[in-house]
């Protein structure tokens, strides 16, 4: 089975399938001892390897490279990738889309913006023409053959949202995303008009949307959940917690306590990741202990 179609058929199963945002190999190691499932957030990643917003910076031949690492060392994880708008160009998406599947990417979303983009729970966002988004995502859905298709909008006129959701809903798209959704009542509006289509829901910490959790979001009828930054975020306040700390106790490190992570804890996590510690055939079954 291909890891499109594990995705597929877990996405297919009861309750809401849950997508851990990570930004870097170790943020990575971290999320897999606890979620069977990973996204490549371009918010995250746009952090982490550039150090810049997620506003188009991103170059596709260094996404590619960074899924290609996170397959070989989780190959039994659910790999979600962030494509943005398939870095403008069609042609591009779909070469991009080929990359990823050969390299074991288990899905992309492919978003509807314009450039110059920017993060979906942020103001100043523009949107292609839906015809010329639907020709595009037509593209990457022929060119595909296992991988999991996320169409997203990021429309935020209320009467162009639902218009959108059930156009995206239409399609070959295995899953829709309406990015920045404001209230539970708007995720039963999509809901309603999406019909059977499988529904994907991002939730990230200051973002528009509200603090919903795993069974509330199965009771609306969503099937996907993607937590774009609790990762990064944590990363932010820890580091900065950790400086500060370092910095009033005159550069004197804290004292290592039954629950701190140091050398030995940490090289117990990366060793984890090593090609030769996976299982015999090379590859786990997401849901199955590494």
């Amino acid at each position: 089975m291909s890891y499109g179609d594990e995705l597929r058929r877990e996405i297919m199963s009861e309750g809401v399938t849950p997508l851990i945002g990570v930004f870097d190999m170790f943020s990575a190691s971290v999320a897999a001892k606890h979620y069977d499932g990973l996204f490549v957030s371009g918010f995250g990643f746009a952090a982490s390897h550039y150090g810049l917003p997620d506003i188009g910076f991103i170059a596709w031949p260094d996404l590619v490279a960074f899924v290609q690492r996170l397959r070989l060392a989780f190959p039994g994880r659910h790999l979600l990738v962030d494509i943005d708008d398939g870095y403008v160009d069609p042609e591009v998406a779909c070469h991009v889309v080929e990359q990823l599947e050969m390299i074991g990417a288990s899905g992309v979303i492919l978003e509807d913006q314009q450039r110059p983009r920017r993060c979906g729970h942020v103001d100043g966002k523009r949107i292609l023409p839906l015809p010329e988004y639907l020709e595009k995502l037509d593209m990457v859905l022929r060119t595909r053959s296992d991988l999991v298709v996320v169409a997203r909008t990021d429309a935020t006129d209320e009467d162009e949202i639902l218009r959108r959701a059930q156009a995206l809903a239409e399609t070959d798209a295995d899953v829709v995303l309406v990015d920045g959704v404001r209230s539970v009542d708007w995720i039963r509006r999509v809901r309603s008009v999406i019909g059977g289509k499988p529904l994907l829901f991002n939730q990230i910490a200051g973002g528009r949307s509200p603090r919903i959790s795993l069974p509330e979001l199965t009771e609306l009828g969503v099937d996907v959940a993607i937590y774009s930054t609790p990762c990064l975020f944590a990363a932010q306040s820890a580091m900065d917690a950790a400086l500060l700390e370092l910095k009033a106790a005159d550069g004197r490190l804290p004292e290592m306590t039954p629950d701190a992570v140091g050398v030995k804890e940490s090289i117990e996590l990366l060793e984890r990741n090593i090609s030769r510690h996976h299982r015999p055939n090379g590859r786990e079954m997401a849901g199955t202990p590494a």
